[in-house]
């Protein structure tokens, strides 16, 4: 069987050269990105030192990890990591999908593609100038917001100071966002499916709900697992430029937007702790891997066709 696959790869190699030259690249970056790193995980175990080095450094085992998961801080950002990324998922699955299909049932192309390109603008934007769009609504003394509440005769609301909004404002951005991205990819999926699928659904009765619920939602099932299961890898890790542009970096809201890296950050740069940062980072991506295949083998028992691998 190896011998098969090898030889496979080969003719393939030899069919299209060009096409594998091309992935050169990007495999280069892929391996000085993601695997050369990897013997850095050893200072997730050392007392790092400057002076001492990589080798040289102390070996403290898993105390790093004790610093981490003994603060006080640590129910509060696990909390906030898991629970905010849980509801980006829903969203990332309910919202999107639905402007996916709401753009593919526009019957104006080129409307559509007007739309897609509006939806899909905001992925193109870094957070700091998110968070300068942000400032510019939520600005205490000029605030768009602010301004139309003194126009209604309300007291204005200090929002970078009250936590209690945080949550919704910080969901709302990120969906803003990321929506319009996740949107393309659903739409694209649902691009591909056999039109005449619609039409003998049509000519049965079926109208245009059922038919999303039949054929549009089944069809493209395997897609919206296979995103599902990439972020749910990602439910330990929180998105740092959401979590520090965002807020500002304002204290008195550290108990809704702190989150495991932001948490870091600020322990590496006030306190320099590289071994706390790095077991921070093997700890994310060990529970990260394990949810995946956790999650992977449960979408496996219920449909093969429909899992990651």
């Amino acid at each position: 069987m190896k011998k098969k696959v090898k030889t496979n790869i080969f003719k393939e190699i030899k069919k299209n050269p060009a096409l594998f030259v091309m992935l050169i690249p990007g495999l280069l970056v892929l391996l000085a990105n993601n695997y050369l790193p990897m013997p850095g995980i050893l200072l997730a175990f050392k007392d790092y030192n400057y002076l001492d080095g990589f080798f040289g450094s102390e070996w403290v085992g898993f105390d790093n990890f004790k610093y981490l998961f003994t603060s006080e801080q640590a129910f509060i950002i696990t909390r906030n990591t898991i629970l905010y990324n849980v509801t980006f998922i829903l969203i990332s699955v309910t919202v999107a999908l639905a402007l996916a299909i709401a753009l593919n049932e526009l019957r104006n192309k080129r409307m559509a593609k007007i739309y897609q390109s509006i939806f899909f603008l905001p992925y193109f934007l870094s957070w700091v100038v998110v968070s300068y769009l942000v400032y510019s609504l939520l600005s205490s003394d000029q605030g768009v917001f602010n301004g139309i509440l003194i126009a209604l005769g309300k007291e204005p609301i200090n929002w970078y100071t009250e936590a209690k909004f945080w949550p919704a404002i910080l969901v709302i951005v990120n969906t803003w966002k990321w929506t319009g991205y996740d949107s393309i990819i659903y739409l694209a999926a649902i691009v591909g499916i056999d039109k005449s699928l619609y039409e003998a659904a049509a000519i049965d009765g079926a109208g245009k709900m059922r038919q999303i619920f039949s054929i549009t939602i089944p069809t493209i099932m395997p897609v919206i697992t296979i995103l599902t299961l990439m972020k749910v890898g990602r439910i330990f890790y929180g998105d740092f430029g959401l979590f520090w542009n965002i807020p500002k970096n304002m204290g008195v809201l550290y108990n809704v937007t702190n989150v495991i890296d932001t948490y870091v950050y600020r322990a590496l740069t006030q306190a320099g702790d590289i071994g706390m940062a790095t077991a921070s980072g093997l700890y994310q991506a060990t529970v990260g891997f394990i949810l995946v295949i956790s999650a992977n083998f449960i979408v496996r028992r219920f449909n093969k066709e429909n899992a990651l691998m």
